[in-house]
Formats: structure tokens, C-alpha cells, sequence
């Protein structure tokens, strides 16, 4: 049974509410993996969360005669109804009664947030109904003996050369220089766009440095300044494609009028001494050297690559013949924290996720239709995991904890009081047992 944290991430809401006199609807027939179990808050404990309810609301109350929250109980309700009281008082009976629910059924596995309603209510108590999606049952297929095989890795001197290349790349200087501009040359300019004569938004800048040969203006727009010099200025006569991002500009013929205020030469540097020094790598002072060193680097990432293939080519192998009949609510919610994860990244460039769908025109929905299958995968391999942790009685040891907590302490440079305030002990044997889990598909058990 999984404890109340770890199955829902905020306290149930209330979706309806009734009063007693109104008539009970008869309850539907249950579907697959779907629970419900009605749970009452009455008497004193009752009582207490409407006393509660009432000396909150009181301090709010404007009633003649009396101060805020002077009021007495009997000439508030005379005034406001003790219905006003009952909808502070049910939300912390929500609390309650999700925490008797869950001492009551310690059998129960809750894989989403339940939805609730309130079913009764008045001055004997409240009733609430839970309607609990429980952990479908699996029937797990062949997940031992697959056929899935690792990759073999190689890394070619093309590949070495290449990064050492993006590397020259990462350290190329700017030097200022007398001559006209060549291809491959980086051009300091002023530019203003005009439109049959008229300056148009967007179409100017000053001091910009365009390297050329990199395509980065429309068409024709850097081949015209090749043989210009630092001083120069001229007219560029250019075309907008039809497929540009700006309607009144699409295809049409523009003016640029630029004058040229430096000129640089893109130097990149040798493998010699001083490039090895502004690398600060260690050991490396010479080409064969950063080679080998480069060669390691390359053949790390591809390990890993082929390695995280590998895992996948396994679960989705031992998946293809396991059974389970998947809650669509669990796909919901799984794409709803894909989503989550992507709106971190979006803002973690300085954009809010509703900025990036005016940018790309995407929406909520387009994004949920992209991540369907992937978060129907994430929730397939999730229960096959589990599902096998359970049959194998895989279990670990505090000594396995205590050394993977120690790694990743040292690693993100933390205490373990901070580790396990920040992540909890939960959270390590459950990866640690998933590891498991994947050293059994592979066929590496110990």
C-alpha cells in the first residue's frame, strides 16, 4: 500500500455538494479499478471543524452591534444561516476523512487523485463519497531471457575530429582587420529596411555583427556586402521569401541601407601550447593528447546512449506481452506532468509556457495529443516495473541506501540531513529497487 504522499501530490477536492434534503442519486455500477467508499465526520469531531469554521468567518462578520468577531455563535447563525459555516468546515473535514480513509484500508493502492463528493450534509455531520482509481492488476509476460541486444560502440577518427573542430569553433577570435569584406569574415554594420520608401518595424539595427556565409539574413542580404570595406556604405536590393514570418513583408522587394562600420577576420586558433592552456584540461599539452582524451570523452556518451537504448528496446520488449487495463485517468495525469516538466524547461530559457504557444502556435491540447503514446509507455513500463519488483521480491538493504545516498550527497555537495529533506529515503529505495529491475532484464542478476 502506498502511503498518502506518495499517492496524490494535494489533499482531494469536493466536486458536488447536497444537503440532506435532497435525494441520494443511486450509486453507478463501479468500473474497472475504480472504487468508491463513503466516509462520515460527525458528533464532536464534527462539531469542532463547524466551531472552527464559525470563529474564522466571525472575524469577517459584520454584524450591528458587534465588533468583528465579537459576535456570539447564536447571533451569527441568526444572521448568516449555519449553512454559511458548512463549506469552511467541509474543507478541513476533506482532510480527515482522506486520512481515516486511508487508515481504514491499508489494502488499498491509490494511483490518482480521488475525486470526491459531499453526499450529506448538516448538523449531525458530513458524508463524503471517494472515488478511488486503484493500481490495475498486471499479468506480466516473458521479462527474463529477452532478445534485445546492446549496441556494440565505436568512435571514429571523423568523429574526434569533428569535436576538436566544435572545439577550435568554441575559441575563434574576432581580430579587426584593414581589407574588404570576404566570406567567412564577421561585418560590424548599420542597416535600416525600407519598403517603397517607407522604414518598416524590425528592419533596423545598429553596430550588429553578421558573420558572412552564415545565412543568418534573408537571401542575397550578405553576398552584397562581400568586397565592402570599414566606412562604406550601399544600398542592398533583396527579396523577403514567401514564407516569411511577417505578412505585409512576404515576397516582397526591400531596400537596406548600410554602412559598414568595422571589419573582422574570424581567426581559429592552432593546436598549439596557448590553445591546450585556455582548454584547462588536465594532462593534455599536446594534439595526441587532447585526441585520446577526446576519443574517451566521445566513447562515455555513446556507452551511454547505447546503454539507455538498450533499456528501452528491453522494456518495451518485455511489455509487448504483459496485460494490464490502463485507467485513462492515469494517462491524464502522467501527461499532465510531462507537461509540468516541459513548462520548467520552456521557463528555465526566461519564457512562460503561455509565451511559448504564441511563439510556436501550439496549445495545451496540441502538446497532450504529442505526449499520449509517450505517457501511455511511461505508465506501462511503470506498472511492469513494479509488477515485477512485487513477484520477485525484490528488496534493499539500509547499506545500499546509506552508500547511495553518500554518492549523491558527494555529488550535488550536500549533507544527508539536506538530501533527505529534499528527497526522502522513499525515493532512493524505490530507484534502487528499479535498478534492480533493469539489471534483471538485462540478464545481469546477481
Amino acid at each position: 500500500m502506498k502511503k498518502k504522499e506518495e499517492t496524490t501530490t494535494e489533499e482531494p477536492k469536493t466536486t458536488k455538494k447536497t444537503t440532506k434534503k435532497e435525494t441520494k442519486k443511486e450509486t453507478p455500477v463501479e468500473k474497472t479499478n475504480e472504487k468508491k467508499i463513503s466516509i462520515t465526520i460527525a458528533g464532536t469531531e464534527w462539531d469542532k471543524l463547524v466551531d472552527d469554521a464559525f470563529k474564522k468567518a466571525n472575524k469577517k462578520a459584520k454584524i450591528a452591534g458587534f465588533r468583528p468577531g465579537k459576535a456570539p455563535k447564536d447571533i451569527y447563525v441568526k444572521h448568516y444561516g449555519m449553512e454559511s459555516l458548512y463549506y469552511e468546515a467541509s474543507n478541513s473535514a476533506i482532510e480527515v476523512a482522506y486520512d481515516k480513509l486511508i487508515e481504514e484500508n491499508t489494502n488499498l493502492e491509490i494511483v490518482t487523485q480521488p475525486v470526491v463528493d459531499v453526499t450529506d450534509i448538516g448538523e449531525q455531520g458530513i458524508t463524503f463519497e471517494f472515488t478511488l482509481t486503484l493500481k490495475p492488476e498486471v499479468t506480466l509476460g516473458k521479462y527474463t531471457g529477452l532478445k534485445a541486444k546492446k549496441e556494440k560502440v565505436k568512435v571514429t577518427k571523423e568523429e574526434v575530429d569533428h569535436a576538436i573542430e566544435h572545439m577550435r569553433e568554441h575559441y575563434k577570435e574576432n581580430i579587426v582587420k584593414d581589407g574588404k569584406i570576404e566570406n567567412g569574415d564577421v561585418a560590424v554594420i548599420d542597416f535600416e529596411g525600407f519598403k517603397d520608401g517607407v522604414a518598416f518595424d524590425g528592419g533596423k539595427g545598429e553596430n550588429y555583427s553578421l558573420e558572412i556565409g552564415s545565412n543568418t539574413f534573408i537571401p542575397g542580404f550578405e553576398e552584397q556586402l562581400i568586397g565592402l570595406k570599414a566606412g562604406d556604405e550601399k544600398e542592398l536590393h533583396v527579396t523577403f521569401p514567401e514564407e516569411y514570418h511577417a505578412e505585409e513583408l512576404k515576397g516582397q522587394p526591400v531596400v537596406f541601407k548600410v554602412k559598414v562600420q568595422e571589419v573582422k577576420e574570424v581567426k581559429i586558433p592552432e593546436l598549439d601550447e596557448d590553445f591546450f592552456n585556455d582548454l584547462g584540461m588536465e594532462g593534455i599539452n599536446s594534439k595526441e593528447s587532447l585526441e585520446k582524451q577526446v576519443k574517451e570523452n566521445i566513447e562515455v556518451q555513446k556507452e551511454k546512449q547505447a546503454e539507455d537504448e538498450w533499456l528501452n528496446a528491453l522494456l518495451e520488449e518485455a511489455a509487448s506481452t504483459m496485460k494490464v487495463d490502463i485507467p485513462e485517468v492515469m494517462i491524464h495525469e502522467e501527461t499532465s506532468r510531462m507537461i509540468d516538466e516541459y513548462a520548467q524547461n520552456v521557463q528555465m530559457q526566461g519564457i512562460t509556457l503561455e509565451q511559448f504557444y504564441q511563439f510556436t502556435g501550439l496549445t495545451e491540447e496540441k502538446l497532450r495529443e504529442e505526449y499520449q503514446e509517450q505517457a501511455r509507455k511511461r505508465v506501462t513500463y511503470r506498472l511492469m516495473i513494479e509488477a515485477i519488483m512485487k513477484k520477485e521480491k525484490i528488496e534493499v538493504t539500509e547499506k545500499e541506501v546509506d552508500e547511495e545516498v553518500s554518492k549523491m550527497c558527494e555529488k550535488y555537495n550536500m549533507t544527508k540531513e539536506e538530501f533527505f529533506k529534499n528527497f526522502g529515503e522513499d525515493v532512493i529505495q524505490y530507484d534502487l529497487k528499479v535498478r534492480k529491475v533493469f539489471d534483471l532484464l538485462k540478464g545481469e542478476k546477481k
